[in-house]
């Protein structure tokens, strides 16, 4: 990775996004119908490698059972409003309708509700009962308790999830999370998140996780970048932190997915996020649009709620068509937003990638025009790729 410098003695590197780079397509092709999309995750196999964010806009149990049922992962937040709340509709129908003005200061309001454990074991069950894996999440201060009710409730697995995690966290404040210790003291398929470094990557990889979040600030919803400063770019991250996942594997022959967690908005941006290195991607904004979302056309990010300092806003994103729609097709809209999974077949069939792992070693490029180049009318007309 080129250096330069921006003053005195002071290096910097330079960094990629999606929508700098484009694949080069392969000197070999495959019919798109026979490639294949497996991902493995914590000892099981799901035919859909994208997983559905766990953010109240997106997941909730109909939403998590609709996505198992197409093979997929929708990840419920258990610090959300499905645990805080009997009725969490009626929460969610007040989030909806509130003006720009009003959104943030009534999410906040709203989770000031204590969570209720029985809401929790009733989650997950509920989602178990339809015959799908319920995936759920915490931050690191909750997951000891949460991950023992997850873990008697039936969950498949669990995620903890924070804006930055690393294994070497400081607080005098509040116990600080042991991972090794946690990861070692229940059954069930542990992902941590989130990172985007080569160094931190390796050291989470080491306490016995079975997954990785990828990214730091790239939601749609996320503010993170804005409010703090803090961000890597997708592009740069997730070949990093494939190099760890590679790295360690070499090391300890233990192989470690790692989900390329935000910042892919059309079905181009999800195939770019494999060819660097992704087993795995988590999306938000695009599920969010499904009519099966339970933030009724509205997104909003994990971190909108902080009491003092929200790292996340209320985004509308409107609801464009049916989750399968989204995954699977047809496709009604023109930018990309829906059939992801088919997306993602004829990309891999065109770059000639059998699979997710040859899908890794696509060709990338440096493109900044990829783009605008010969893209004027859909500029001018704000459509397709000029929207």
């Amino acid at each position: 990775m080129a250096q330069f410098y921006i003053g005195v003695d002071r290096k910097v590197r330079r960094c990629y996004g999606f929508n700098e780079i484009a694949l080069a397509p392969g000197s070999v092709t495959i019919n798109p119908e026979e490639v294949d999309t497996t991902l493995e995750l914590g000892g099981k196999r799901y035919r859909v490698p994208i997983l559905a964010a766990a953010m109240d806009g997106v997941v909730d149990v109909k939403f998590a059972i609709a996505m198992g049922k197409f093979g997929g992962i929708a990840v419920l937040n258990l610090e959300g409003v499905q645990t805080r709340y009997e009725n969490p509709e009626e929460v969610l129908e007040r989030i909806a309708n509130a003006t720009p003005e009003e959104a943030t200061n009534l999410v906040q309001g709203i989770y000031l509700e204590p969570i209720k454990e029985k809401l929790v074991s009733r989650r997950i069950e509920e989602i178990k009962k339809a015959g799908v894996s319920a995936v759920v999440s915490a931050i690191p201060q909750r997951a000891e308790r949460f991950v023992a009710i997850a873990e008697e409730a039936g969950a498949g697995a669990f995620v903890v999830q924070s804006t930055v995690t690393t294994v070497k966290h400081i607080s005098k404040s509040y116990k600080v999370l042991d991972f090794k210790k946690f990861c070692k003291s229940t059954k069930l398929p542990i992902i941590i998140g989130n990172c985007v470094g080569y160094e931190v990557a390796l050291e989470l990889m080491d306490t016995g996780c079975s997954g990785l979040l990828v990214g730091i600030g790239p939601g749609a919803a996320c503010t993170t970048r804005g409010v703090l400063g803090i961000g890597v770019p997708q592009v740069t991250a997730t070949i990093d932190c494939a190099a760890a996942r590679d790295a360690y594997y070499k090391k300890k022959k233990r192989y470690i997915p790692i989900i390329t967690d935000g910042g892919m908005s059309t079905g181009g941006d999800i195939c770019k996020a494999f060819a660097c290195g992704a087993d795995a991607v988590m999306v938000g904004s695009a599920f969010a649009r499904s009519k099966e979302a339970p933030g009724k056309g509205f997104h909003w990010g994990m971190a909108t709620p902080h009491a003092n300092l929200p790292r996340g806003t209320r985004v509308r994103v409107g609801v464009m068509g049916s989750l399968e729609e989204i995954l699977y097709g047809p496709a009604k809209v023109d930018d990309g937003s829906q059939n992801l999974m088919g997306a993602l077949q004829t990309s891999m069939g065109n770059v000639g990638a059998k699979n997710i792992k040859e899908m890794q070693k696509t060709e990338i490029i440096i493109a900044p025009s990829i783009q605008t180049e010969g893209k004027v009318f859909q500029v001018a007309q704000r459509v397709g790729m000029g929207k």
